[in-house]
């Protein structure tokens, strides 16, 4: 970080005991310190784990993300008595949010956007490059995989913890690139309950499970 001091360090003997002359030398040079100073800051202010806000929003536009959302997201806001709206699951909303749904994402959901358009700028289209992908966005004991039915479509399920209404909404939305070009999603379903696996048969684990451990899907 530039400091003051490597100007007037440079002083020479000569005029070091002027102090009107080391009043001159810090106003003109002060304006260098400071640009140096901005310049050097920039990196640390676009870095995807410190941007916030314009600068955010640059990083988002250099990867093909906005905040703003094509049509308003409707069903996340917070609400009692209301299953999946409740505490750390709806979005709160804010005194300029319309009521008829979200439309501009707060920093950490869109850096978590971000974050996956990154991958899927660099995904090989394959299924397990998808789940690394997901793997960024959702927490850790939320299950996303994804089916291919063979017939150029996919099934997007999601079991264990159930993620918040936004980013659910988010996901059926299209918003989180997992699909090669050309294929169609047919369904997207998750859990009915908390921290289980999705009901099905012939399989026991911690995607799918049967009787007395899996929970019925729902779709989106």
């Amino acid at each position: 970080m530039a400091d003051i001091t490597d100007y007037t360090g440079k002083i020479t003997s000569e005029h070091a005991d002027k102090p009107r002359y080391a009043a001159m030398v810090r106003a003109v040079t002060q304006c260098f310190v400071d640009v140096k100073n901005a310049l050097s800051s920039l990196p640390a202010r676009f870095d995807l784990d410190r941007a916030v806000g314009k600068q955010l929003d640059d990083v988002g536009l250099w990867v093909g993300v906005s905040r703003h959302i094509r049509a308003p997201l409707s069903g996340v806001y917070f609400s009692f008595d209301m299953a999946g709206l409740g505490f750390d699951q709806g979005v709160w909303r804010g005194p300029f949010d319309p009521d008829t749904g979200l439309t501009t994402l707060d920093d950490e959901t869109c850096r978590l956007l971000i974050r996956a358009r990154i991958g899927a700028n660099h995904w090989d289209g394959t299924l397990a490059g998808s789940k690394a992908i997901l793997g960024q966005i959702f927490n850790t004991g939320t299950h996303v995989f994804i089916q291919d039915n063979q017939d150029m479509s996919i099934t997007v399920g999601i079991s264990g913890k159930i993620p918040s209404a936004l980013f659910l909404a988010l996901l059926s939305g299209g918003y989180i690139p997992i699909k090669p070009q050309s294929v169609r999603i047919n369904f997207y379903i998750v859990t009915s309950v908390n921290d289980s696996p999705i009901f099905g048969f012939d399989v026991s684990n911690e995607y799918v499970a049967g009787f007395d451990v899996g929970a019925w899907a729902t779709p989106l």
